[in-house]
């Protein structure tokens, strides 16, 4: 028993470190890109098939609860939750299109869906990605193996090359906390120094609210700066348009 224990340690330390060091820029860059889509009134969508559905799930908690810091509730939906528009779809039409249909009747040009699939070839998770892409949505998937169809498909693939199934998935969740935590320190904590951050800045939120999250006052009174001008300047920081 605790050789089984110890081979599955292993595995998953030697997976973890390797798949995670290879993806550091890009899941900075979908932090970055998360961030913007918060700061520009969007959201993030997430799905994914079976424990990628439970993923999905835990991100959005993450998200609209919180991770570690205690901030204001962002914007996050797993499209895994609502039994009876996944029925209806799936009676109506096809398992295949149980999330693409929402991604039609929700999504919107500047979100982020992240797209979770172990295989890369769930057949409902690449119809979503490509009818995300249709409607301006910026696409990244979370995935195993060889990064199957829907490594081609996304505009970034964060891969995690093994054919093992569990661990794929053990390394998946600790990326999707990296992102929140990425997520939370870009938009709370990155611009602490001037007395202020980004998303409470965008947000407009008092000076009472900031007390309560980052237990002090700001240095200046928290600016109300308008929607438009501070969402240029998020840009700027991170060199999108």
């Amino acid at each position: 028993m605790e050789e089984i224990i110890d081979k599955i340690l292993k595995e998953n330390s030697r997976l973890t470190e390797a798949s995670i060091q290879e993806n550091i820029p890009n899941l900075v860059l979908l932090a970055e890109r998360i961030a913007l889509a918060f700061t520009s009134d969007r959201k993030l969508v997430i799905c994914g098939n079976g424990g990628s559905a439970a993923d999905a799930q835990h991100i959005a908690a993450e998200f609209v609860n919180r991770y570690i810091l205690e901030r204001p509730p962002l914007p996050a939906i797993a499209l895994t939750t609502d039994t009876s528009v996944i029925t209806s779809i799936g009676n109506d039409y096809s398992f295949d299109k149980i999330f693409s249909k929402q991604v039609k009747a929700i999504g919107m040009e500047g979100d982020v869906l992240l797209a979770i699939s172990t295989s890369g070839n769930s057949e409902n998770v690449l119809l979503a990605v490509k009818d995300a892409r249709v409607q301006g949505i910026y696409t990244a998937g979370l995935i195993g193996n060889d990064g199957g169809k829907l490594a081609g498909q996304v505009d970034l693939a964060l891969v995690v090359k093994s054919q093992v199934t569990p661990r794929i998935q053990e390394v998946h969740i600790l990326a999707g906390h990296i992102l929140c935590h990425l997520v939370d320190f870009i938009l709370f904590q990155r611009h602490i120094s001037d007395g202020t951050s980004i998303y409470a800045s965008f947000r407009g939120i008092s000076d009472a609210l900031y007390l309560e999250i980052f237990h002090q006052p700001p240095t200046e009174p928290v600016p109300r700066r308008a929607p438009g001008k501070e969402q240029a300047s998020f840009r700027s920081q991170i060199g999108g348009a």
